[in-house]
């Protein structure tokens, strides 16, 4: 960036992020009960404050300031570049924004977008029938949209991370995991065998990777 370009205070730069990311979140999730809204609104509140220390105010890097520049003497740390922390930390001399940590952030986020807008279709389509959601995504994972979300937000932690994001995530993690349970056992209640069956053979996050291939095709 040039010198007579701001690094921070570009508030308009964080509503403008906030609003596309969180619009886009809104649009593949498509929330209905309020567990979706408490959902989304913990995704949201994850962005606003990434987006805020991305444009706004540096608060991770005032914080760290000390500890960074006595280590890392060569780094402008309150250049934007620096925030992105582990290019800078692991020396990375050219532009960050084509650095390692950058680029797989980049898949971590488009990964996690497309699961939660994927998931959406089969359990739009599912609902619409009235049928218990098992083909698709749902054929390997039972929450590829939670799944989804917290893959977004990893991405972004690689990219970018922050003191607060950081305190952040294992809460959201643990939130999502939480909703997970309390929606399957409303699940349970409504389609019985059919769900006890489809839980006993799929994961809840993580896929089963020797049985994926199978498991889709039987599906």
């Amino acid at each position: 960036m040039s010198d007579d370009v701001p690094a921070y205070g570009l508030w308009g730069l964080v509503i403008l992020n906030s609003a596309i990311f969180i619009f886009f979140a809104f649009s593949f999730f498509q929330p209905q009960t309020r567990r979706d809204w408490r959902s989304l609104g913990a995704f949201s509140a994850f962005l606003v404050a990434l987006f805020t220390e991305m444009y706004g105010f540096p608060l991770t890097l005032y914080f760290l300031s000390g500890w960074l520049q006595s280590r890392y003497p060569e780094v402008d740390w309150f250049s934007h570049d620096a925030g992105h922390l582990l290019e800078m930390l692991f020396g990375w001399q050219a532009n960050p924004h084509f650095g390692p940590f950058h680029l797989l952030s980049m898949v971590f986020i488009a990964a996690g977008f497309w699961l939660i807008a994927a998931g959406w279709r089969v359990l739009y389509a599912a609902q619409r029938r009235g049928e218990l959601a098992t083909t698709g995504l749902y054929a390997h994972v039972r929450h590829p949209q939670y799944a989804g979300f917290v893959l977004v937000m990893a991405g972004f932690l690689v990219q970018w991370p922050t003191l607060l994001t950081l305190a952040m995530f294992p809460v959201l993690v643990w939130m999502y995991s939480r909703l997970a349970i309390h929606e399957e056992r409303e699940v349970a209640r409504r389609f019985g065998a059919a769900w006890q069956l489809y839980a006993a053979r799929t994961p809840r996050f993580i896929p089963r990777l020797r049985a994926a291939g199978s498991h889709g095709r039987s599906m």
